[in-house]
């Protein structure tokens, strides 16, 4: 097969504009080295893509090596990918083998296929996958969200992993470490600052687990201004924990005792948990229970 430079239609193709030529509408084509752009209103750069070859058919593209810039109100993307398929009428992209998706934010996705719905701003998919932002390192089976990670759904099987930003002690960084997993979903929004776990929730640090039915973590976005605040509270999502609310069949283990509640509240300020719900403590430790009677 002959190997063509850029031509006007390629990019018409390429660019999700549906304009046919009827000469070669049912032929194939290669092209090689190819760098486009597109632009939104205003005639501001929207996004860029590139490769290192092209084969053009009817209905679809397909490249190879792909590497592709979104430029948004608040981050830029970058998304690279050793093949993917270009749904010319669905204006849909298929990408597969070392997906990765990097935001300007600091978020890095990996996996093995994802589907983008360039109409929509959706990314989804039902491999496994994994995301690091900052202190926490996500991994789930299946994803549904926004490119720029802010807004996303972790479908099942998700464990969250998140380590204190304080990297001189490495021992003490050790016991800080915080494990979350449940069956999922797990809901992310960095807009709103939440994340909600689903369905046998599972919270371990240090000698102290928690489980339940859902679990709210909230965080505080750091003060730039405020260095300080780094070291004022573990760090969960890439900022500042405030609180946590695990909710339903409640169950907090720490060595032998055991307390029972529908809702329990932790807050980071003063790391205290507040049990409400019929609350219900079983100690097996004399100690504990002569110092919790006073005695």
């Amino acid at each position: 097969m002959k190997k063509k430079a850029v031509c006007l239609i390629c990019l018409f193709f390429l660019a999700g504009n549906f304009f046919s030529c009827p000469a070669q509408e049912d032929a194939e084509q290669t092209v090689a080295d190819f760098n486009l752009s597109g632009f939104g209103d205003q005639g501001k750069k929207s996004w860029e893509l590139s490769g290192k070859s092209a084969d053009i058919f009817s209905d679809t593209i397909k490249v190879k090596d792909i590497s592709g810039k979104l430029y948004g109100e608040n981050e830029d993307i970058l998304l690279t990918a050793q093949q993917g398929d270009f749904d010319k009428k669905q204006s849909a992209v298929h990408l597969e083998k070392d997906v990765v998706i990097t935001t300007s934010g600091g978020a890095k996705l990996t996996t093995d296929s994802l589907d983008w719905d360039r109409k929509n701003q959706i990314i989804s998919t039902k491999d496994p996958v994994s995301i690091k932002r900052e202190t926490m390192v996500t991994t789930a089976t299946g994803a549904v969200g926004h490119p720029d990670l802010n807004k996303i759904s972790l479908t099942k099987d998700v464990t969250v992993e998140i380590n204190p930003q304080d990297k001189k002690e490495p021992l003490q960084d050790l016991q800080d470490k915080v494990v979350i997993t449940c069956d999922g979903p797990l809901e992310i929004d960095y807009q709103k600052n939440v994340a909600v776990f689903n369905n046998n929730v599972k919270v371990e640090q240090k000698d102290v687990t928690i489980y339940s039915d859902i679990m709210d973590v909230y965080f505080l976005v750091p003060d730039k201004n405020k260095a300080e605040q780094k070291a004022e509270a573990p760090s969960v999502m890439g900022a500042n924990l405030d609180r946590i609310v695990s909710r339903g069949n409640v169950k907090i283990v720490r060595g032998e005792n055991i307390s029972y509640c529908e809702q329990a509240v932790y807050t980071a300020a003063d790391k205290k948990i507040i049990l409400t719900g019929r609350p219900k403590l079983v100690i097996y430790s004399r100690e504990d229970f002569s110092a919790a009677s006073g005695n």
